[in-house]
């Protein structure tokens, strides 16, 4: 008889604990349920594309090419840099203002490094003192071959550019062009092409780093003038340039 009762009540505890799962899953999904059903909170709103200078996408340091050049223009190494300008404006007043000539200062500069090194490696013998070490010099070929193939390719670009522009397949390219042309010739011929060289030097050496210093002030006065020239470009064109007659050659297909 016990046993009979011991077996009856052990359905009973296995359907009670089957009840009790059935309950907590019914719970735990319905919780989940609400979870889901509660509003996400909302994805921050994408930040307007800031328009920037030629539109570049990438930092200053990295247009520039990145390494020591670029961290040479834009001032990262001061002292570097600093020095190059310096040595090029000893250079450019000593050709320009006190007018002394490449040949002469370079025939002048050999004569007194080779006087000097003559003289010591003679005279060390005389003063106890070791002769100077002068070390063997070579241009490697690699270099001077690199070299010229980059200004192969780039006088290469160019000459497709100036034919380009020359076959009248774009009117504004071809303004633009006659344009700076026009602005270097009379650029030209106020001052010597030495001091046109360390011009661009130094513009080579404060552009750069001042726009990268003030590019968010710089950016959206470049943006407001662009649209004005582009305003201003629409005007001539629909005034001036649609007026001017194509040759028949151009509309025809090859």
């Amino acid at each position: 008889m016990a046993d009979q009762v011991e077996e009856s009540s052990v359905p009973r505890e296995s359907l009670l604990d089957k009840i009790k799962e059935k309950i907590h899953d019914d719970s735990s999904s319905s919780s989940s349920d609400e979870e889901s059903e509660k509003p996400k909170p909302s994805d921050p709103p994408p930040q307007p594309k800031i328009w920037r200078l030629f539109g570049r996408q990438e930092p200053v340091h990295k247009v520039l090419g990145g390494g020591k050049p670029a961290d040479v223009l834009l001032w990262k190494d001061k002292k570097l840099s600093a020095g190059i300008l310096g040595s090029v404006t000893a250079i450019w007043l000593l050709f320009e203002v006190l007018g002394y000539h490449l040949l002469t200062f370079i025939c002048h500069a050999l004569i007194l490094c080779l006087a000097v090194l003559f003289v010591w490696s003679n005279a060390s013998a005389f003063i106890n003192k070791s002769p100077p070490r002068i070390p063997e010099v070579s241009v490697p070929e690699d270099l001077i071959v690199n070299i010229a193939l980059s200004i192969r390719y780039e006088v290469n670009r160019g000459l497709r550019s100036l034919r380009e522009i020359a076959t009248g397949h774009s009117l504004q390219k071809f303004l633009i062009v006659i344009g700076c042309f026009w602005v270097m010739s009379i650029i030209g011929s106020s001052c010597s092409f030495l001091t046109l060289v360390y011009v661009d030097f130094l513009m080579m050496f404060t552009i750069p780093y001042l726009y990268d210093k003030y590019e968010d002030k710089v950016d959206p006065l470049a943006e407001k003038a662009t649209i004005e020239l582009k305003k201003h470009y629409a005007t001539f064109d629909e005034k001036v340039l649609s007026k001017i007659p194509k040759g028949a050659g151009k509309d025809k297909k090859h």
